[in-house]
């Protein structure tokens, strides 16, 4: 596997997204002991969409994801590093996490940004607000204009997690612009049309402990993937397969994944 880079097209299926993932990964446990409600569980329950969960409290977090192969490219694979900051708190008023993304690792080059903002409902429900793909390079990027989304997120709380204090069932359903809408330039050139739904969503479930399966629509395709938190640090890893019909959009099923780490300042200031 030859890891080159031309244009950015891990960005189709990670910017934004894999940086909005780990902002998430802290406090779960908290905000469930706290309010008596089940919340999402402590592993990825997305790879390829944004979910209407965010973080809870103050930390940094970085990662990489990757794609193997690039669309409508052969044997080519590509990566991505993000890296951000959240910061809040969704049940009194609102997290916001704020990253940038840099979809060419090999040159430090070709940089954009994102933003979330999400606040805790009722009853195991959150809803965020976001932008992806923010102040991208229209020379390099493959997706150069900016994507706005809405997402809702519901943890079922009739199955509760074998991690404990979560559920073990989770959904999202969410609307949005860009990467959601828009296909590519090579879609169209083939005759597969120039827009997708422009909804997306996700199902998530704990299969075992700390280990979800999840299938996701993102606008336009479909991925499944699998989250996983092996370790008692907040280490995760996140792997799956991504545009599964090929005749709705891109030319082949590509392999994808995600590592990420979130690093809470509050509990770094106290060592």
């Amino acid at each position: 596997m030859c890891f080159c880079v031309t244009k950015a097209n891990a960005q189709t299926d990670f910017e934004g997204s894999v940086a909005l993932k780990f902002d998430s990964l802290f406090s779960t446990q908290k905000l469930s002991a706290s309010k008596g409600v089940l919340y999402y569980n402590s592993a990825p329950g997305s790879l390829m969409i944004p979910t209407g969960f965010g973080g809870s409290g103050t930390y940094l977090y970085g990662g990489v994801g990757g794609v193997y192969p690039e669309l409508y490219r052969h044997n080519k694979a590509d990566l991505i590093a993000f890296g951000g900051l959240s910061f809040g708190n969704p049940i009194k008023f609102v997290n916001i996490s704020l990253s940038l993304n840099m979809t060419d690792v090999h040159r430090f080059q070709n940089y954009s940004g994102n933003f979330g903002v999400s606040r805790i409902l009722p009853g195991g429900s959150s809803v965020s607000v976001g932008g992806l793909q923010l102040f991208a390079d229209k020379k390099l990027s493959d997706s150069p204009h900016s994507t706005f989304y809405t997402a809702f997120s519901h943890a079922v709380q009739s199955l509760p997690s074998k991690s404990g204090g979560a559920s073990a069932l989770v959904y999202t359903i969410g609307i949005g612009t860009g990467r959601f809408r828009d296909k590519s330039r090579a879609d169209v050139q083939n005759g597969k049309g120039r827009y997708g739904t422009s909804v997306f969503g996700s199902l998530s479930y704990e299969l075992f402990k700390k280990v979800n399966i999840n299938a996701e629509w993102y606008g336009v395709n479909l991925g499944l993937s699998a989250g996983v938190r092996p370790f008692k640090s907040p280490l995760s890893f996140s792997i799956g397969a991504s545009n599964l019909i090929p005749s709705y959009s891109g030319d082949r099923v590509s392999m994808v994944f995600m590592v990420g780490l979130p690093l809470s300042l509050n509990r770094l200031l106290l060592k």
